[in-house]
């Protein structure tokens, strides 16, 4: 992008002592689940961390893109929320110099999990910044982000790439055949990460093709609250799953860390604070993982009544569930596109509910019977 390559330029004059234009302390990536932001906000760190501006083989930019620089620091969240407490840790280590003596990079991925309290503690860190710190900040729309915080951030807007795009990156990258390249890209509707998963892993896909038959089985009241039970339930076993491979090791690793298996030594008096600290870590991402997953199922059944919409107003755009035509035949002959709008805004109701932490089983029934 022009802009950035601007800033990488300004930057390093500002190193050399010149005044340096385009670049900025604090920036805002924004864009839909696909387009890349925080990776986007990855490589700009690693180009202010390259002394020729972003050449993608040096030590630095190597280091900076493997997450193992000492001057560019990545925060992630596996939780619902970023803490106060976490917020505060960030803004004492923006205060530190950079090691390296070029920038050192602060990549916020999930600046929409910020708590109000954690986003006003950054805020005095990013109205009087130190000199060489520079803050990348990464949400999916502007409206996540605090007035406040957005507004002493330069925005830089990414869309979600085409299907073709996401397809050869499948194909080329991951060596994936470029009929289920050309599925999955289609099907995820570019979101490179979530074509991947569909493109390796079959539980994926047939989860998804579960999810998407949903609205055939929803004739009565009783129907609409089992299938919404189910889908919960499918979300649960999903992020079972994902905890455990992310589970038994980080616990196995944090006991032998305070000693277990040292011969003759049991674990240390302090051990139990610690292992319940992780289990409470490990508690609070599975039910992240459980949320994401759950809106994974909702995003399909969007895309769904999209294609039905499209079908009943003769839209002629490319569905994104081709497989499906028949179902988004019938869908589309029996209700009229005020209903299937009806029905996609049931839908969107659902992932806001969610979002605002609605017990999740209580917003999918009251979505399966308005899908009804």
């Amino acid at each position: 992008m022009a802009e950035l390559r601007v800033a990488v330029a300004g930057a390093a004059d500002q190193l050399s002592g010149q005044a340096g234009t385009g670049m900025t302390h604090a920036w805002l990536f924004t864009g839909p689940p696909g387009s890349g932001r925080s990776t986007a906000a990855r490589a700009f760190a690693a180009a202010l961390q390259c002394a020729t501006g972003g050449c993608g083989s040096c030590p630095a930019c190597h280091t900076a893109l493997a997450g193992s620089s000492a001057d560019v620091r990545v925060v992630r969240t596996e939780r619902l929320s970023i803490s106060v407490n976490e917020a505060r840790a960030l803004v004492a280590e923006a205060a530190r110099h950079p090691v390296g003596g070029r920038w050192l990079v602060i990549v916020v991925e999930d600046a929409d999990r910020l708590t109000e309290q954690a986003a006003n503690a950054l805020l005095k860190a990013m109205e009087e910044p130190t000199p060489r710190t520079v803050w990348l900040l990464c949400a999916p729309a502007l409206e996540d982000v605090l007035p406040t915080v957005r507004s002493r951030c330069r925005h830089v807007r990414l869309r979600t790439p085409p299907p073709a795009a996401v397809a050869e990156v499948l194909v080329r990258r991951d060596g994936v055949d470029p009929t289920m390249a050309h599925f999955c890209a289609r099907a995820s509707q570019g979101h490179i990460g979530r074509a991947r998963r569909l493109a390796t892993d079959e539980q994926a896909r047939r989860r998804r093709h579960e999810a998407l038959q949903l609205p055939a089985r929803l004739r009565g009241v009783g129907d609409c609250l089992t299938a919404a039970a189910n889908l919960v339930e499918a979300a649960k076993e999903e992020a079972a799953a994902a905890s455990a491979e992310l589970d038994e090791p980080e616990t196995a690793e944090l006991a032998r860390a305070l000693g277990a298996g040292t011969p003759g030594r049991g674990l240390p008096a302090g051990a139990a604070p610690a292992l319940r600290e992780l289990e409470r870590a490990q508690s609070a991402r599975g039910k992240r993982l459980q949320r994401d997953a759950l809106d994974r199922y909702l995003v399909d059944l969007a895309s769904l009544y999209r294609d039905v919409l499209a079908a009943q107003v003769g839209a002629g755009v490319p569905l994104v569930n081709d497989e499906l035509l028949p179902m988004v035949t019938a869908l589309a002959g029996v209700s009229a596109a005020a209903d299937t709008l009806r029905r996609i805004d049931a839908v969107l109701a659902c992932r806001d509910g969610i979002d605002a932490n609605v017990a999740p089983l209580l917003a999918v029934e009251a979505m399966t019977l308005g899908l009804r």
